[in-house]
């Protein structure tokens, strides 16, 4: 009797264990030991930490290399794999699920002890689902992955209680429904035209040799890409970003900015190899919402007077940049669109990280005002180094080499490609996001209409601002007011943006080219 057992690594599994087991022990923990708050984020840290470390053995391998378990005896399939691409992007998004977690440590005290359970679990719940939808080989698992990424992320922004966050997490929630519509409709499709439920290049080809089938396989892709263009920010699949952002904790409109489009392109890098053999007819439709992306999204964030929806239509256009290589039939366009991801993620990370610090300082309304960072650099020059910095970085200027680098390798591959027409629009969107980012650099490094010795900060008793007296020096008062978690946020994305920059070479190798 033949054996039948699915044979399972936990090692090579253990980026996507860790924070599932984490976010089981949070909630146990708050069951068994109540009133406790901080105890939560350390356990999850540790948790997201283990989980990163478990990665390091798959960056940088060579292409073709993948570590794979849950095989099936016999066949060769497996319904999970890792390569240097998938293993970085797990890096990342664990990583980016720390940050997240400092930003949101300074809101213990605010809450109770079973919310900050609730929401550390839920943090973790919505990163497992993207470290996983990294690595499943199987449309099962992916499409279940992609879904646990997405939907604790709507309770999070409706945990808020406020009336934006209902209408931001209302909005997400019908996206979401959507997009699982489609996504489904896709894997239906998929497996019609293939006979198979696996995401191979094998199972691919079945399909391509068979003149009745090809045509269903295209539809497949098409209804794809939609589906997953409601998770990355994609027009005309964005409506639901601008709100989501602005009804948000700010730490959840970071881990949206950050995980949920980690989790995005790794679902669709994997579904761009599994149709490498198809050639470019699918891949038109990249190419139209990759140029429409861009285009919108910087206009729209021209217009913006408020910093996080500023941000929230950035993710619009720089969804259109990260897609951009993937319209090219071409071996080093998912390096490319992965390398540009990481640069968005780290430097979008930084913005907010800064301006949650400010909102410690300032309050919510001011720090939510892009008037109200006119004279930042006089009256907080570290944090507005450091902003500067992350928007130097997005517009893709020095010292913000990494932008730089990262746009140069996205459009390497369309031109390769011969890929006019989609160049030139790229080439004037990259003009238009400097434009986009100066602006908020500009009011940044302006001299203030009026000088400030004091800041207003929000009363720990009392919802109405309170002075800060004594008229201390910017920098003193910085390390008094922020919350050490959120200056770690702030040094940890700082120094890696910094980093990159002066090695873009770095961000290259993890990806395995």
């Amino acid at each position: 009797m033949s054996q039948a057992v699915v044979s399972v690594n936990a090692v090579t599994l253990l980026p996507v264990l860790a924070p599932a087991i984490g976010a089981a022990v949070v909630l146990v923990t708050d069951v068994a030991v109540q009133h406790l708050r901080r105890a939560h984020y350390v356990i999850a840290v540790v948790s997201l930490l283990i989980g990163a470390v478990a990665t390091f053995a798959g960056l940088g391998m060579l292409g073709g290399t993948t570590r794979s378990t849950l095989c099936l005896p016999g066949s060769g399939l497996c319904m999970y794999g890792a390569d240097s691409v998938a293993s970085t992007l797990q890096l990342a998004a664990l990583l980016a699920a720390v940050v997240t977690l400092l930003l949101s440590w300074p809101d213990d005290k605010k809450e109770s002890p079973g919310g900050t359970a609730v929401v550390v679990s839920l943090v973790l719940a919505a990163t497992a689902g993207a470290t996983a939808v990294a690595g499943a080989r199987d449309v099962g698992s992916w499409l279940v992955a992609l879904e646990l990424a997405t939907l604790p992320t709507i309770a999070l922004i409706a945990l808020r209680g406020t009336r934006s966050a209902i209408s931001g997490s209302i909005d997400l929630l019908t996206t979401s429904l959507v997009s699982f519509g489609l996504l489904a409709l896709s894997a239906a499709l998929w497996f019609t035209a293939t006979g198979s439920g696996f995401l191979t290049p094998a199972a691919g080809l079945v399909a391509i040799t068979d003149p009745s089938k090809r045509p269903i396989l295209v539809l497949a892709v098409v209804v794809l890409i939609a589906g997953i263009g409601f998770k990355l920010s994609l027009v005309p699949f964005h409506a639901w970003t601008p709100e989501a952002y602005d009804g948000a904790p700010l730490p959840i409109a970071a881990f949206l900015a950050g995980v949920s489009k980690i989790a995005a392109l790794a679902a669709l890098l994997v579904i761009i190899r599994a149709i490498a053999p198809l050639g470019a007819p699918p891949l038109t439709a990249i190419a139209i919402v990759s140029a429409v992306s861009m285009t919108l999204g910087n206009i729209m964030a021209l217009r913006q007077t408020g910093v996080v929806r500023l941000l929230a239509w950035s993710t619009v256009a720089q969804a259109g940049w990260v897609v951009l290589p993937l319209a090219a039939v071409s071996s080093a366009a998912v390096q490319a669109s992965g390398a540009y991801l990481l640069a968005y993620v780290l430097a979008t990370l930084l913005a907010f990280a800064v301006v949650a610090a400010l909102v410690q300082i300032r309050g919510a309304a001011r720090a939510r005002d892009l008037t109200e960072y006119r004279g930042l650099l006089v009256q907080h020059p570290v944090l507005a180094s450091a902003l500067g910095l992350a928007l130097l970085s997005l517009a893709g200027l020095p010292p913000g080499f990494l932008g730089l680098v990262a746009k140069v390798a996205a459009l390497r591959p369309v031109v390769t490609s011969e890929l006019w027409l989609l160049a030139v629009v790229a080439a004037v969107n990259a003009v238009l996001g400097v434009a986009v980012y100066l602006r908020w650099l500009l009011t940044v490094i302006s001299r203030p209409d009026i000088i400030i010795t004091h800041e207003m900060i929000p009363s720990p008793d009392s919802a109405a601002p309170a002075p800060l007296t004594g008229g201390p020096a910017p920098v003193a008062a910085l390390a008094v007011r922020v919350h050490p978690a959120t200056l770690a946020a702030i040094g940890f994305t700082a120094v890696a943006v910094v980093l990159t920059s002066l090695s873009p070479q770095m961000l290259v190798g993890l990806l395995g080219q």
